[in-house]
């Protein structure tokens, strides 16, 4: 069986974005929105998923997590606007 990893990014109060890598994609945006996810969150709450990437290997998640927060805001916006949902 093979697992999946996720990307994803997070719209939070005052247009904050927020990225992170999961397993459970579902299960991680509820515990951000109940504030259970990351500090950040809690503190920036409401939050909604804006954009998320699948994985089968932890390594090019974590990778490509490390690569969009290193983004520009404009360029977060772009990818989230475009909705390139890539899979690997």
């Amino acid at each position: 069986m093979t697992r999946a990893y996720y990307v994803y990014i997070l719209s939070c109060k005052n247009d904050y974005l927020y990225t992170g890598y999961t397993i459970d994609l579902k299960r991680r945006v509820c515990q951000h929105t109940n504030g259970i996810g990351s500090r950040f969150t809690r503190s920036h709450s409401p939050v909604r998923l804006v954009y998320s990437e699948f994985y089968r290997s932890k390594s090019k998640a974590m990778k490509r997590e490390i690569a969009i927060k290193r983004l520009s805001r404009k360029r977060k916006l772009s990818l989230i606007e475009n909705g390139r949902h890539k899979k690997d």
